[in-house]
């Protein structure tokens, strides 16, 4: 998960809250604490964690929740919206524009992850039905072009290169005709161990050539609240429009990264949440926290549902889904598009409910394993079966287990599955992620 122990330190913060008999100071006092020292483990600046619950604690004192809600689901709600606040509120998504090509140009120092975001960059907005093409401009290190050229052929995009010219700015007007048959340019630029002043004469002289519409410094998480002294760096000598962090789920100081570049007012445009090109994401910092907070994140579960899942499939199954009435087909689908959209554990992150259970990491890590299994399951159940799982009794169990080649065992266990998430469903109604919060821990076999 994106800063695990971060999101595991705050959900176990938000469970005491739920577990509690009645809010007084000294458990919001507590609820201070927990959240200081979460966050300051995850490398973030001190001023500001003070600043943020000092805010909390004085909104979770003064303020009376609104009828219907529970002061400590009240409390649940601030501590989210803070955090939100607190990272920026609103996402700052990059709008393509008609125009060809829309030009977005990357900096970075040496090991920030730039020629590898620039493949991710590539695959997100081919996705999207975009032209794609990426240029190299880094005519310093010797590994660059070719680099570039290898991820740019993994993503099906063309890559524009010239590895006699030394002048970054020939290569571009070199090329620049061809560029306009794409919607998208990425254009790769040198890096540094440092920001010289070579490198800024450098970057100048691309941005008054190339005119970028977005210019966008790639930082790695790694780097914590040192990321606040290389943003305002480039900010001041390229004026970039927005931050990309990269490898955010493999670091501790990711909450450092994250708001240092807050500080500055740069917006970040996407986090690289792993290695695969699938694993990158528009930074969103409300269902960022939901997702910190084990709420999951729905919009961007819609969001990797796009183009796998059809429109009006997804409609229905989601009515199914909340009213808690789906069949096993219904799951069927699900598990196979869940499959298409990647690892299950980073799915099941998004989904509200899921990231707050106490589900063991080995569990997650086999579940892949099981679905095959279940899959086999189902090819040997009857329509009926399949239509309602409710009728399969011990005989039923019996035969699909000789069907399936597995054990009767692995057949109750898909039966399982299916009502206990029928029950999770109908606790799901409704969008308040606080009320989800509470919901789930009257779940039976489950932890909150």
């Amino acid at each position: 998960m994106v800063l695990d122990k971060l999101g595991s330190s705050l959900k176990e913060t938000l469970k005491k809250i739920a577990r509690s008999v009645f809010v007084d100071e000294k458990l919001i006092d507590e609820l201070i604490k927990d959240i200081q020292k979460a966050l300051l483990n995850a490398d973030v600046n001190v001023q500001l964690v003070f600043d943020l619950t000092k805010e909390i604690k004085k909104r979770a004192l003064d303020e009376k929740p609104p009828a219907g809600a529970s002061q400590k689901e009240y409390i649940i709600k601030i501590v989210y919206e803070e955090l939100v606040k607190f990272l920026g509120e609103e996402k700052s998504e990059i709008k393509i524009e008609s125009k060809k090509p829309f030009k977005i140009m990357l900096l970075g120092l040496y090991g920030s992850g730039k020629t590898t975001t620039i493949s991710k960059i590539a695959k997100y907005y081919s996705k999207r039905g975009y032209k794609i093409a990426t240029m190299a401009l880094d005519v310093h290190r010797a590994a660059a072009i070719d680099q570039l050229e290898q991820v740019s052929k993994q993503v099906n995009v063309a890559c524009f290169s010239d590895r006699k010219e030394k002048d970054p700015v020939k290569i571009y007007n070199k090329f620049q005709d061809e560029t306009r048959k794409y919607d998208l340019l990425l254009v790769d630029t040198a890096g540094r161990d440092v920001l010289s002043q070579d490198l800024i004469d450098e970057i100048k002289s691309l941005n008054e050539s190339i005119k970028p519409d977005e210019v966008l410094l790639v930082i790695n998480a790694d780097i914590g609240q040192a990321a606040r002294k290389q943003v305002e760096g480039f900010h001041n000598a390229c004026k970039i429009t927005g931050v990309i962090v990269t490898k955010i789920d493999g670091t501790a100081k990711g909450g450092g990264a994250l708001t240092a570049t807050a500080i500055t007012g740069a917006k970040i445009k996407f986090i690289g949440i792993g290695e695969k090109q699938d694993d990158i994401e528009v930074f969103n910092p409300k269902g960022f926290v939901s997702r910190l907070l084990g709420m999951g994140d729905l919009e961007l579960l819609l969001e990797k549902a796009q183009g796998i899942v059809k429109e009006e499939d997804a409609e229905e199954l989601s009515n199914k889904l909340l009213k808690g009435d789906f069949n096993f087909i219904d799951l069927y689908n699900q598990m196979q598009a869940m499959k298409k959209m990647g690892p299950l554990n980073k799915i099941l992150e998004l989904m509200p409910g899921f990231g707050s259970m106490n589900i063991p990491k080995e569990m997650l890590d086999v579940q892949d394993e099981k679905l095959k299994k279940w899959k086999y399951i189902m090819d040997s159940c009857t329509k009926e079966e399949l239509e309602d799982p409710d009728i399969i009794d011990n005989s039923r169990v019996e035969r699909l287990a000789k069907g399936s080649g597995y054990s009767p065992s692995a057949v109750r266990d898909l039966l399982k599955h299916h009502k206990q998430s029928k029950k999770l469903m109908k606790l799901m109604k409704g969008k308040d992620p606080s009320k989800i919060m509470q919901k789930f821990s009257k779940l039976k076999g489950f932890k909150f």
